[in-house]
This record gives structure tokens, C-alpha cells and sequence, in this order.
């Protein structure tokens, strides 16, 4: 069985009383480096995407309270449920999206391919992602990570063992929004003042070569090819590559 991150392979041990044996692996999600390039000097551009049930709720309010201060910030938002063929579900986040639109300093982008999200995330500063969702793991940080940005995000499910602990981590009370969000707020005003002072290059760097060595996608590659072949060494003939009927006595509840 494989896992995206150690917390989950653990998650589901504790929860599903799954043995810990050598059954179990991680093999992370895997990124393609950026390269690095000069980034806006004059404005602070804050990037968000992720589907929206993740804390998209929780930034705009915050968001629209540090533009009463700052005029030269502007977040873009990449969100929607059609990432997973599910358009329907943006209907209830319709309004959400709305409030963004007519907002002078937020754009709304819905859904894009990755390439056109790529050339976005090279202009921004910062990925603002107050997530409210237990994440297994966390491309989009990872990413965000290897383009330069400073990370805003709780120390959440994955996350901190995904980011190596690294970037600007908070914890929070995540059963009180309010609280929730004005922790986010006070971390993410800490993030626009780091570039306004032109004092996050060492932290950008530093995570830079951590996620750029860790997440590589040659270096994932090559883990799975050792997997792939240490299994066909044991499991030799189709006759042993059969599942054990006992192997189905899992179930939740």
C-alpha cells in the first residue's frame, strides 16, 4: 500500500489498525523545479490554488481587511472544483467567487492548466493558504516552494512534514474560524512586511534547495523504479502476485 506522506501511512495505522509492515511505503508527490527569475519590486502579489473548501473562505475576509492598509497588494485566485470534473459543486461557492470579482484588488482565474499556473506563480510573492483541510501532502506549497514564494499555511495534517516545517507555520484553533482567521491574518501581514523589507531571500533559498532535492521529480522517479523492481523480484510469478483473501478484512467503522 502506498502513501503520499508518512502521516497518512501512520493516520491510516492508527485509525484502520492497518499492521506496520514492510506492505507499507511513501513515495512522495513529486514537482518539476522552477526556474528562479526577478519578481515584482513595486507590489506584493499573493497567489491562492487550490479547490476553495480548503480556506478560500477564510482568506478573502482577511484579505479584504489588510487592503484597508495596504494598496499595493493583490491576491489571484486559481480555484474550482472543474480540476476534478465537478463544476456543479462551484455553485456553492458562486457568491465566494463573486466577492472576489468585484474586489479592485483580487482577480478570479477558476481553473487552469498547469503551465498557465506555473508563469502566474513565477510574478507572486506569496501563497496565502490558510487551509481548513486535513491534507495528506501538498503540491501546490511544494511548488509554491520552488518558485520563491513565502508560504503562509497552519502546521495541519501533512503539511508540516511536507514542508520540512519550514515557511511561515502557525497553528490555530480550526473549530473557531474567527480565531482561525485572524492568526492567518497576523501571519500573513508578517509575510507582506518580509517582502516589503526585502528580507526573505535567505528563507526562500534555504526551501528552495530543500523541496528542489527532495520533491525532484528524477528523484521520485528513481524510488519508484527501486520499488517496481524489488517487487518483481519478490512477487516473480502471476500466481504470487494475487492478493490474499485476508487482505480485504479492512473497512471503516
Amino acid at each position: 500500500i502506498i502513501f503520499a506522506s508518512n502521516w497518512q501511512l501512520q493516520d491510516f495505522v492508527n485509525k484502520l489498525g492497518i499492521p506496520q509492515s514492510e506492505k507499507l511505503d511513501v513515495m512522495e508527490n513529486p514537482i518539476e523545479p522552477f526556474e528562479v527569475v526577478e519578481k515584482d519590486k513595486d507590489k506584493v502579489n499573493l497567489i491562492y490554488f487550490s479547490t476553495p473548501h480548503r480556506g478560500l473562505e477564510i482568506l478573502v475576509p482577511v484579505f479584504e481587511r489588510i487592503c484597508e492598509r495596504h494598496e499595493n497588494v493583490h491576491l489571484n485566485v486559481f480555484s474550482s472544483f472543474k480540476i476534478y470534473g465537478w463544476e456543479d459543486k462551484d455553485k456553492d461557492f458562486e457568491p465566494l467567487y463573486e466577492q472576489i470579482r468585484n474586489h479592485p484588488q483580487m482577480t478570479y482565474h477558476g481553473f487552469k492548466p498547469n503551465q498557465e499556473l506555473r508563469e502566474f506563480l513565477n510574478t507572486a510573492h506569496i501563497f496565502a493558504y490558510p487551509s481548513i483541510w486535513t491534507e495528506t501532502s501538498c503540491r501546490a506549497m511544494l511548488e509554491s516552494m520552488s518558485a520563491g514564494l513565502v508560504c503562509v499555511h497552519p502546521n495541519l495534517g501533512a503539511l508540516p512534514e511536507t514542508s520540512g516545517s519550514l515557511n511561515i507555520m502557525y497553528h490555530s484553533d480550526m473549530e473557531n474560524k474567527n480565531t482561525h482567521a485572524n492568526i492567518f491574518a497576523s501571519n500573513l501581514l508578517a509575510a507582506i512586511k518580509l517582502i516589503r523589507e526585502k528580507n526573505q531571500t535567505n528563507m526562500i533559498n534555504f526551501n528552495k534547495v530543500y523541496v528542489d532535492s527532495r520533491y525532484n521529480i528524477d528523484f521520485i522517479k528513481n524510488k519508484w523504479n527501486l520499488m517496481l523492481k524489488n517487487l518483481l523480484t519478490e512477487y516473480a510469478t502471476e500466481e504470487s502476485r494475487k492478493i490474499p483473501k485476508e487482505m480485504f478484512r479492512y473497512k471503516v467503522g
